[in-house]
């Protein structure tokens, strides 16, 4: 770095420089101190001196940080960004840096709507289900509306027994199980049929495996297809369509094998 005496013609002092600039003093410094933007020369009392080439490199910067870069994206890229092409693939990447950014932000943002939906449908604040709420969300689980119906005792046992890919599995299962008895219900098939019969013993295999055969987990799925009216649109709907139809079949199925586990409670 050169050294001055006075204040030769074409150098400007970090004051002026910053003024032209619409920037502050301690950026500059702050810039200096990182070593993206070096004063061209000093004067004997130290002031920092700025030429004309400064201000291009300046305006470089301020370029790049409004377009998202880091102050270290910046400083490892300056001294390559003297060609179209070179400025042309920095800015390819940093869109698809920004691209990502939206993307994550775009999916925080639906998180939180759903998750502002589902504690507005809650009648107590219940911290430990929120945070439950939000890690099904994360995982990109779309039964995490479900949450909300079952109390800490069926929570527990679904913490304990499942992890993510088993807890998705016995989702699979459970639409699987409703298209199929909602396209024999529009097909007329009857309930006794053996179609029907064998979606029925799938069905009760399923609530079986899901309650490892503990009978006292049942009322908490009962109360749970009791709220269908504050279900999620789309599984208010399948089940409907395929409710009633399971419910005969079932009956058939349990009188088939002369064995009534509800006595007079309804599936």
């Amino acid at each position: 770095m050169e050294k001055y005496r006075a204040i030769p013609q074409g150098y400007m002092t970090v004051g002026e420089l910053a003024k032209k600039m619409n920037t502050t003093v301690r950026t500059l410094q702050y810039y200096d101190k990182e070593g993206v933007l070096s004063p061209s020369a000093e004067s004997d009392g130290g002031r920092r001196l700025y030429t004309d080439k400064d201000i291009i490199k300046l305006h470089q910067i301020q370029s790049m940080k409004y377009l998202g870069f880091s102050l270290a994206d910046i400083k490892n890229r300056l001294v390559f960004l003297d060609t179209t092409v070179e400025v042309a693939d920095a800015l390819t990447e940093q869109a698809e840096v920004i691209r990502e950014k939206a993307a994550s932000l775009a999916e925080a943002l639906e998180a939180i709507e759903k998750l502002k939906s589902e504690i507005l449908k809650m009648k107590t604040v219940d911290w430990k289900k929120y945070a439950d709420i939000i890690v099904l969300l994360q995982r990109g689980n779309e039964s995490y509306w479900i949450i909300k119906y079952f109390d800490d005792k069926m929570l527990g046992y679904i913490s304990n027994r499942y992890d993510e890919e088993n807890s998705f599995s016995v989702v699979n299962t459970w639409n699987r199980l409703c298209d199929e008895a909602a396209e024999l219900q529009k097909s007329g098939i009857l309930p006794e049929s053996e179609e029907a019969q064998a979606v029925a013993k799938a069905w009760w295999d399923m609530v079986m495996e899901f309650t490892g055969g503990d009978m006292s987990l049942l009322p908490q799925l009962f109360k749970f297809a009791e709220n269908k009216d504050s279900w999620d649109e789309k599984w208010k709907q399948k089940q409907a369509m395929a409710e009633r139809f399971i419910k005969t079949a079932l009956g058939a199925y349990f009188t088939s094998l002369g064995y009534a586990p509800f006595g007079e409670a309804e599936l």
